[in-house]
């Protein structure tokens, strides 16, 4: 990398806005593993079998189906926050509902009695997080041009992983000592910096919709426009590859917590390897990825970082022959991590420029949906499945899950006339 390009990415790295992309990330990553990987270990406490955990945890989908709703977030302003913006203001409201829905879990409890209104308000807390990431991923892009997204995306993504930090490591550690409502309660109010940092970020100066176009064909709008833009060919095979891109990587989320405790680890072992030193690990994957962008160009990264996901899989598989023993943790928690957060940058940097300005927040929260949405669903399942496979077997279907998106990438390399994978 020449050393004009380097002055330029450190430029964008010092600017305003990845101040603000860092303390959002932070609101976004710290409620997604309270409602996944760390719940379920709270779950697996209770004494939940793997099956209702991987059923519980369809609740994420919320994160997955978040597209339905962005055009509403695109098309109106959030009631009685319009003085703040159309990104700002509903970024506020969802921040509000979140801390609540936390709150509600942590006063709540796990009663077994009232696990249906418990699921409830896991599944309202699951949508405020979703829409808050939509909302700030739409920011992110309005508030930059293409060329310092590869950036934003790795403050985004800095913020995003401490938030892990927060809600993984520092979520069990209070846990561990003070119990699991005290974990939830004090998660909610540590959203405060990112809901203060809305409100003093300024509002972008986006591409205001047409408000009198009727609703319906508002919302499907984003989705024609996406299409007449690449043809429905080069559409279609761009969809499908953001789809699988993270299938290894997903399918493995929600069982990851199960599986550490089954290998014969602590909480306090998890908190360490996995919810501290793994995020900080993923965090140097992150920018890696931010400077793999910059140098290589879309194809490359985007080539690299999907085997670099696939084989880190294999890992687990040392992980279950070596049960209980730290160095293999620690091992597959390094490749893990870092080619996550490789992969994480990689694939934002690339949505980023799918993406119309026009219809910001449905466009790329169909995008950020669908590189979620097969992995979700296997996901749900995968406890039925190491029930049958054991966890040898599934690892080993989620390492070779990638080939498909490996033959779609080569495909899209050789027939783009985008651009969008020129390089």
């Amino acid at each position: 990398m020449s050393g004009k390009r380097l002055r330029a990415l450190a430029r964008n790295f010092a600017q305003p806005e990845a101040r603000i992309l860092f303390a959002m990330g932070f609101g976004c990553g710290l409620p997604f593993l309270l409602v996944g990987p760390t719940l379920s270990i709270w779950l697996r406490e209770s004494g939940m079998s793997l099956g209702a955990i991987g059923l519980v945890a369809y609740t994420g989908l919320f994160y997955v189906f978040k597209f339905l709703w962005a055009p509403l977030l695109d098309r109106w302003q959030a009631p009685g926050l319009a003085h703040l913006g159309r990104r700002r203001g509903w970024l506020l409201a969802a921040q509000l509902l979140l801390m609540a829905g936390l709150g509600g879990l942590a006063l709540l409890g796990l009663d077994t009695a009232a696990m249906t209104v418990f699921v409830v308000l896991l599944a309202i807390t699951a949508f405020a997080g979703a829409t808050q990431d939509t909302v700030v991923d739409a920011y992110r892009i309005e508030i930059a041009p293409l060329d310092q997204q590869g950036t934003l995306a790795a403050t985004y993504s800095l913020g995003y992983r401490i938030g892990l930090i927060v809600g993984g490591a520092g979520a069990l550690y209070v846990a561990e000592f003070w119990g699991w409502r005290v974990a939830y309660l004090t998660m909610a109010l540590l959203l405060l910096p990112a809901l203060l940092a809305t409100v003093m970020a300024r509002e972008p100066a986006a591409t205001e919709p047409l408000r009198r176009e009727p609703l319906l064909a508002f919302m499907i709008g984003p989705f024609v426009a996406f299409f007449r833009r690449f043809g429905w060919v080069l559409a279609l095979a761009l969809l499908a590859f953001v789809g699988l891109y993270k299938l290894p990587d997903q399918m493995l989320g929600v069982l990851a917590g199960p599986f550490y405790l089954d290998t014969g680890f602590s909480k306090a072992d998890i908190a360490n390897v996995s919810k501290l030193y793994g995020v900080w690990i993923g965090i140097a994957g992150g920018f890696v990825g931010a400077f793999a962008v910059s140098a290589w160009g879309h194809y490359r990264s985007l080539l690299v970082a999907a085997v670099a996901v696939a084989l880190s899989n294999l890992l687990f598989i040392l992980m279950a022959f070596h049960p209980g023993e730290l160095w293999a943790f620690v091992l597959t928690i390094s490749g893990d991590n870092f080619s996550q957060g490789f992969a994480g940058v990689v694939l934002v940097a690339f949505m980023s420029g799918l993406t119309n300005r026009s219809f910001t927040a449905t466009q790329y929260a169909l995008l950020s949906a669908l590189a979620n949405l097969p992995g979700k669903l296997i996901g749900g399942v995968s406890g039925f499945i190491v029930e049958a496979w054991g966890y040898v077997g599934f690892f080993s279907f989620s390492a070779v899950s990638i080939l498909p998106t490996l033959l779609l990438l080569a495909w899209l390399h050789r027939r783009s006339k985008s651009g969008v994978l020129a390089s």
